[in-house]
């Protein structure tokens, strides 16, 4: 599994954590031999070509200690949500051990003008709050009476929509703890919440090319090398 997204001067990546290190020699391979330096928080990969690769750790003093801490099982609460509809759970080792999942009915947006697109207008965010008022619920009833076991959480969908529930009080536990990234997802599904709960064990790394040669990813940089 391999997700890509952009980010401001490069991109980041998603890769399972058993399969860094490798992709770290295949990095290496790419741009030329490389400097690495592990921070506190953070690892930070410079190769001969001016290309940099960069990820989050969770403790450790040398590259093996990091991968060591990145491949053990963590307990992650899971928060999707778009307009409409949530996906809420608790995974473990990339496995959804509970969840609750709802769709509520909002209608989309209409080019009408006139008193008719006022109504309309209003009965929308009347749905939209109602959708969202019943994600914050799930969220309240499946995360917050587990919070104190969770390792992390891991949100994904509509920045707004979550932002919503984020301003949320109940909640406020729960957002402490979740990570910066935001998955990209659809519609949330029982499906995607698995597939999202596979996701969130990967490490996501931030590649950026400059003063490196500026090529296209490949397979390489993409993770999905050999």
């Amino acid at each position: 599994m391999s997700r890509v997204r952009p980010v401001p001067g490069g991109r980041a990546v998603e890769v399972e954590p058993e399969r860094v290190e490798g992709w770290i020699a295949r990095f290496a391979t790419r741009h030329g031999a490389v400097q690495t330096r592990v921070g506190e928080h953070e690892v930070v990969i410079t190769a001969a070509d001016g290309a940099s690769a960069t990820f989050t750790t969770r403790g450790g003093a040398s590259v093996a200690e990091v991968i060591a801490n990145l491949t053990a099982p963590r307990r992650i609460g899971l928060v999707l949500v778009r307009l409409g509809g949530h996906s809420v759970g608790v995974a473990f080792g990339g496995k959804v051990e509970l969840s609750a999942t709802d769709r509520k009915q909002v209608h989309g947006r209409i080019r009408a003008g006139g008193w008719s697109q006022q109504r309309f207008a209003r009965r929308r965010e009347g749905q939209a709050r109602v959708a969202l008022q019943a994600a914050a619920d799930d969220v309240f009833r499946v995360l917050v009476p587990r919070i104190a076991e969770l390792d992390g959480v891991v949100l994904g969908g509509d920045w707004q929509a979550l932002d919503v529930l984020r301003n949320d009080r109940r909640l406020s536990d729960v957002f402490a703890k979740a990570e910066d990234r935001v998955l990209d997802v659809p519609e949330p599904r029982r499906a995607i919440l698995d597939e999202a709960a596979e996701r969130a064990r990967c490490v996501e790394i931030v590649i950026q090319d400059t003063g490196a040669t500026g090529a296209e990813p490949d397979r390489m940089d993409t993770g999905e090398g050999a």
